[in-house]
C-alpha cells in the first residue's frame, strides 16, 4: 500500500500544501500574501488572518491537482516552527481537525529541516539528483542562517550560525534602505546583475569558529550611503547597480569564506544550500564555482522549492513517518525551536 503524505506549510506568510506518494510529489500549492509589500515586511495579524481564509482551498487545490481523495491519506506533516506563532497554529489546528476527521496520524516537522531536504523532493519524470551523507547545507534565510552537517535525513549538527542577524534580512534591510521595495532579496539579485560588485567595499565582521555576523555590514552599508548622499544626494540613484552588487559579494563572501572552513575541518565534499536565500543567483553561482575549484559535488535545489513550500515538509515528513515517529494531538506550535 503507498505512503500518501499531505504537507501543510504556514510559518510565515506563503500557505501551502503538498501531496506525496512514496517519496514522489504529486502537487505543490502556494498561496503567497501580497498585502505585506505595502509595510516593508510581514505583519504576523495579517498573515495569521490570511491563511485562515487561504487554508481550505490551498488544501483542497493540492488533493486535487494529486488526484487523491482525504480518505486516501497515510499521514499529515505539518510544520511546527520556527515562524509566527498565529501563522504556525493556523497550520497546526488545521492538521489536527483532518486528522481527528479522517483517523489518520500526524507528523511534525521543524520547518528549517524541509529546507535542508529539499534535495530530496522527487518528482516523476525527473532524475533525482540527491547529495549523499554526510553532507554539509549552508542554511541561509529572513531568519536564519546556519551551516549544518547532515548525517541522515534525521540527524543534524549545527556547525555554526549568525549570532546576531541572518542575511536574508541584511538583503531586506539594504533594500528597504534604499528604496527598492519588499522583498528586497530578488530585487537585489536583479540590480546586482547589472553593477560591478568590485565597485565599492564594506566591513565584513571578523568572527571566531564558523559562526556568522551581519550587523556590522549593513551598518557599514547605512554610514557609506549616508557620507555619501551628503555629498551628492542623487548618489544612491546613479550607483544603485553597483551597490547591489558591492554588497551582495560583501554577503557571498561572508557566508562562503565559513562554508569552505567548514568543509576543510569536516572533511565533506558533498555540498548544499537550502532557504529563501538559496535563490540568489550570485550565491548559486559562487558555490558552483568553489565546488569546481574545490573538487566539492554541490547541490543546488529547484528554485521553485527554495522558498516556503509544503513540498519540502511532506518530504521531511515522510522521513519521520517511515521512522515511525507521530506527533500527538495536543502538540503546539512554537515560534522557536533549538533542536531539528
Amino acid at each position: 500500500m503507498a505512503d500518501i503524505i499531505l504537507g501543510i506549510e504556514s510559518s510565515c506568510d506563503d500557505t501551502s500544501a503538498a501531496v506525496l506518494r512514496d517519496g514522489y510529489l504529486l502537487s505543490n500549492v502556494i498561496a503567497s500574501q501580497d498585502v505585506h509589500k505595502a509595510y516593508g515586511g510581514v505583519v504576523p495579524e495579517l498573515a495569521s488572518r490570511a491563511h485562515q481564509q487561504n487554508i481550505v482551498p490551498v488544501v483542497s487545490e493540492a488533493l486535487s491537482r494529486a488526484g487523491v481523495k482525504p480518505a486516501d491519506l497515510t499521514a499529515i506533516a505539518f510544520t511546527r516552527g520556527p515562524g509566527l506563532l498565529g501563522s504556525l497554529l493556523v497550520g497546526t489546528s488545521f492538521a489536527k481537525a483532518l486528522s481527528l476527521s479522517l483517523d489518520v496520524p500526524m507528523v511534525m516537522v521543524n520547518h528549517l529541516q524541509g529546507h535542508i531536504l529539499a534535495n530530496f523532493i522527487r518528482e516523476e519524470g525527473v532524475e533525482p539528483d540527491e547529495p549523499q551523507f554526510p553532507y554539509l547545507c549552508l542554511l541561509v534565510s529572513g531568519g536564519n542562517s546556519q551551516i549544518v552537517r547532515v548525517d541522515s535525513p534525521l540527524e543534524y549538527t549545527i556547525l555554526g550560525q549568525t549570532i546576531d542577524d541572518a542575511v536574508g534580512e541584511a538583503f531586506d534591510k539594504c533594500s528597504k534602505m534604499m528604496g527598492l521595495g519588499y522583498p528586497g532579496g530578488p530585487v537585489i539579485d536583479r540590480l546586482a546583475k547589472e553593477g560591478d560588485p568590485e565597485r565599492f567595499t564594506f566591513a565584513k565582521p571578523q568572527i571566531p569558529g564558523l559562526d556568522y555576523s551581519f550587523s556590522g555590514v549593513k551598518t557599514s552599508l547605512l554610514y557609506f550611503v549616508r557620507d555619501e548622499m551628503a555629498k551628492d544626494p542623487d548618489f544612491m540613484e546613479k550607483n544603485k547597480a553597483d551597490i547591489c552588487a558591492s554588497f551582495q559579494k560583501t554577503l557571498i563572501d561572508i557566508l562562503m569564506s565559513k562554508l569552505i572552513r567548514a568543509a576543510k575541518q569536516t572533511g565533506i565534499r558533498q555540498v548544499t544550500i537550502g532557504g529563501g536565500v538559496s535563490a540568489n543567483s550570485g550565491l548559486r553561482d559562487r558555490l558552483v564555482a568553489e565546488g569546481q575549484k574545490r573538487h566539492w559535488k554541490t547541490f543546488l535545489p529547484p528554485r521553485k522549492f527554495t522558498t516556503d513550500n509544503a513540498a519540502m515538509i511532506a518530504v521531511a515528513g515522510w522521513f519521520h513517518y517511515k521512522a515511525g515517529e507521530r506527533a500527538p494531538l495536543d502538540v503546539a506550535p512554537v515560534s522557536r525551536l533549538s533542536e531539528f
